[in-house]
């Protein structure tokens, strides 16, 4: 049978599997690639399954939106971290993953060819997203160190428009942008009518006394800002497949059509472990978030002997450096050589939009100390030995 064409074909293969067959055929490689952290969920998260198998309706479908006592929680967590009040205005809706409240989002507010703008470097399932939805990503450069342009994008507005997408703290770069770069795309979208898409699935790691800013506190601004939130890094719980939304209230009925056809409501077990999660102290968040800002600057050390080779945005969140190596080689060819003559692995810059030179993606969030350090050697005379020779 001849193979059917489809949508499909015009949207880009995730990298993260392509990398990932790499290492499993150079046993021994220390991934710098996937976007995880090496840490567990809090215990209370493991004791909230037991409340879960004892209510024995728990098997039956729950509501479309997340469950009530998770509902609450993450509204009390808003207020007191992000400054956003759940009000009549706006609304909670819990998902599998914030990447699917990117999805559930985009459907939402989009017909076929609408166009949505993304910031270079992009997140690689976001633009995935708005092509699925047949609709277009509209480019915009960030400046030399992957901050916000505000001319750039009014620039790039047309009638298609129907969403502006900021990522802070950034995945793939680690930066983060300023409360009043984020003020001004909430400015730009009020006044041309169309919508601000947050994402701050990386909004606990920040360093050196940044602070992360939520756009959806920001004074009037709920009829027209979209707010993905994940417990995926924070919580440890990449598994489990647990984020949520804050929507417009006008946005409901269409985000729940959406929700409804594709997951129906978001796997309850995970609802109660998610529960249990944000039940942790405090010193969970301080203490792992802490460890991993030591690897941050295990990592940043070794990558500062590269300058020359590399250029090295500074960067104050997330758990990733996005580096531009001053060669001609091919990303995606240059990351097959570092694994398979170097044993180290990271993610091409082509994936995330950047094709106008090498870039490479280092995450640290999955390793410990000693783990990062080796693996960030390798990287670095991986680099030395492959552009230099």
């Amino acid at each position: 049978m001849e193979s059917l064409t489809s949508r499909m074909q015009g949207v880009q293969s995730p990298i993260i599997p392509v990398v990932g067959e790499l290492i499993k055929n150079s046993p021994g490689t220390i991934s710098l690639g996937q976007g995880v952290v090496s840490y567990n969920p809090p215990p209370s998260a493991r004791e909230f399954l037991a409340k879960f198998f004892a209510e024995p309706a728990n098997n039956l479908y729950k509501s479309i939106e997340g469950i009530p006592p998770l509902l609450t929680a993450l509204a009390g967590k808003l207020s007191a971290f992000n400054g956003i009040e759940i009000n009549g205005e706006n609304c909670i809706v819990v998902t599998a993953g914030s990447n699917m409240g990117f999805m559930n989002a985009i459907l939402a507010i989009t017909n076929p060819g609408d166009e949505i703008i993304l910031n270079t470097p992009y997140y690689f399932n976001h633009e995935m997203a708005i092509a699925m939805a047949g609709c277009r990503a509209v480019l915009v450069a960030t400046d030399e160190n992957y901050q916000l342009r505000k001319d750039a994008i009014v620039q790039a507005i047309t009638p298609k428009t129907r969403a502006i997408v900021t990522i802070s703290p950034n995945n793939p770069t680690g930066v983060v942008y300023s409360e009043a770069a984020l003020r001004q795309v909430n400015q730009i979208c009020g006044t041309r009518g169309i919508y601000h898409i947050s994402d701050e699935a990386y909004e606990y790691f920040t360093y050196n006394g940044v602070k992360h800013v939520s756009p959806g506190a920001f004074g009037n601004s709920s009829e027209y800002t979209i707010s993905l939130f994940s417990l995926s890094k924070a919580y440890g719980f990449a598994s489990w497949r647990i984020g949520y939304m804050v929507i417009p209230q006008h946005l409901l009925v269409a985000v729940k059509k959406v929700q409804d056809t594709i997951l129906i409501c978001p796997p309850v077990i995970s609802q109660y472990a998610a529960l249990g999660a944000l039940q942790a102290k405090e010193e969970y968040l301080k203490s792992n978030i802490g460890a991993l800002s030591q690897v941050r600057q295990v990592v940043l050390d070794s990558l500062n002997r590269l300058q020359g080779l590399c250029s090295i945005t500074p960067a104050n969140g997330a758990f990733y450096f996005f580096l531009k190596v001053n060669t001609q080689m091919d990303a995606l060819e240059l990351v097959k050589r570092l694994i398979q003559e170097h044993k180290v692995a990271v993610i091409p810059g082509t994936t995330f939009g950047m094709d106008d030179g090498c870039y490479l993606r280092v995450a640290y969030g999955a390793l410990q100390k000693e783990t990062a350090k080796e693996g960030i050697e390798r990287l670095v005379q991986g680099l030395q030995n492959i552009v230099m020779s």
